[in-house]
């Protein structure tokens, strides 16, 4: 959970900054890596974990009008440590007046230090994480009149109601109705504005440190990867945020390049998180710990066109009033199959076919003709990973 460093949860295990530094590779961490800065790798990085510092408030806020929102939740609010402020900031300033374009400053220098030794990089931009905080240029990319919400208004027809969330951290931030239904439109329209803004000005930050990484003749023998922590909602189901087991919230961002590698292909197989760690030491040829749970996809990036593992896994936790249940998700090519747990007992299903759209719009567990389709992913979701492994 958030709550729990990794370093106190299982002390044993040997990281991925760990295992490269071991190797001769000077290891440093920049922005948002792990969710605790400092109490989760003490072991993995060659320096102390750095983060971004200046003349913003809270969650990287800049703007006069965000500022003054933030001051009147602040003077009305007697808890101060929960001080969040406005969800949306259109700010005045140049990009490093915000954390990413500092972060992004500072993975330049940092590659101008390490550029003629082996070096693993780790450079973790926040946009577009709430609040949606972007420099006023990227703001105007948009025209918020011809932006829309999306058609998709009501969650899955047949979906268990412990399935759906509304607002999630959203409800932090000032200035939201946590108390209706539906946002009002304009203020869901700020929303989607704020969000477009923060992932051009983030994209712009990646394209700096990119640009960086070939005038300085590294890109040729540097591997980038690229990759978010989650999908999120804009208005899809009515809702927001991040937290559901649906396909929108499972699937996110990722990107490989690899010197070697032919570029500028998408890859259809399916692929978790965990196998990243892997396909690092592969590609470099560093020894993979054995405690690794993932697979290298070295052999997809050599053969795009070969058979893979059948399913990837994600899991995403729900409370009640009945008790705390997990959902455990399981992705085929064609299938998103779920399972509700509480004290080992399965108390909801879900079964949504993606073959024509990546939005779920009806869970079809309960047809009769899907009997059969349900007993099987049941069976391979019990499995789970390690019986899904590819055919190496």
């Amino acid at each position: 959970g958030l709550d729990q460093p990794l370093a106190k949860v299982n002390p044993d295990l040997k990281t991925l900054p760990q295992t490269f530094k071991e190797a001769g590779y000077e290891t440093i961490s920049l922005g948002k890596i792990y969710h605790h800065r400092q109490g989760d790798d003490p072991h993995g990085w060659s320096e102390q974990p750095w983060g971004p510092k200046g003349d913003w408030i809270g969650r990287g806020i800049a703007g006069k009008k965000a500022r003054e929102l933030y001051q009147q939740e602040y003077d009305s609010k007697e808890d101060k440590s929960r001080i969040i402020g406005p969800p949306v900031d259109r700010a005045e300033v140049p990009d490093n007046g915000l954390p990413d374009g500092v972060i992004a400053d500072k993975a330049i220098e940092e590659l101008n230090r390490l550029k003629d030794r082996p070096f693993f990089l780790a450079v973790g931009f926040a946009k577009p994480h709430l609040p949606f905080a972007a420099p006023a240029k990227y703001w105007d990319m948009y025209d918020r009149d011809k932006l829309e919400l999306s058609d998709v208004t009501d969650w899955p027809t047949g979906m268990p109601k412990i399935a759906g969330m509304n607002w999630g951290e959203l409800k932090q931030y000032w200035g939201i109705p946590w108390d209706a239904s539906v946002l009002p439109r304009d203020l869901s329209l700020e929303l989607i504005h704020g969000y477009l803004a923060c992932v051009s000005y983030v994209d712009a930050q990646i394209g700096r440190v990119l640009d960086e990484l070939e005038r300085l003749d590294l890109d040729e023998n540097t591997i980038v990867v690229l990759w978010g922590d989650h999908g999120w909602k804009l208005s899809e189901y009515s809702a927001w945020c991040k937290h559901s087991n649906f396909e929108i919230d499972t699937r996110s961002p990722l990107i490989v390049r690899a010197p070697g590698y032919e570029g500028g292909k998408k890859l259809m197989q399916l692929v978790d998180f965990v196998d990243i760690f892997p396909t690092l030491t592969d590609l470099c040829g560093v020894p993979t710990p054995e405690t690794v749970e993932g697979t290298s996809f070295v052999p997809v990036l050599r053969d795009p066109s070969r058979q893979w593992k059948p399913a990837a896994f994600s899991q995403y936790p729900r409370g009640s009033r009945e008790g705390n249940a997990m959902g455990y998700s399981m992705r085929t090519d064609r299938y998103r199959y779920t399972e509700w747990v509480r004290d080992s007992q399965v108390i909801a299903r879900e079964l949504y076919d993606l073959s024509e759209s990546l939005i779920e719009r009806e869970n079809i567990v309960d047809r009769p003709e899907n009997a059969e389709l349900v007993r099987k992913l049941s069976e391979m979701r019990q499995a789970g990973w390690k019986a899904a492994r590819p055919q190496l």
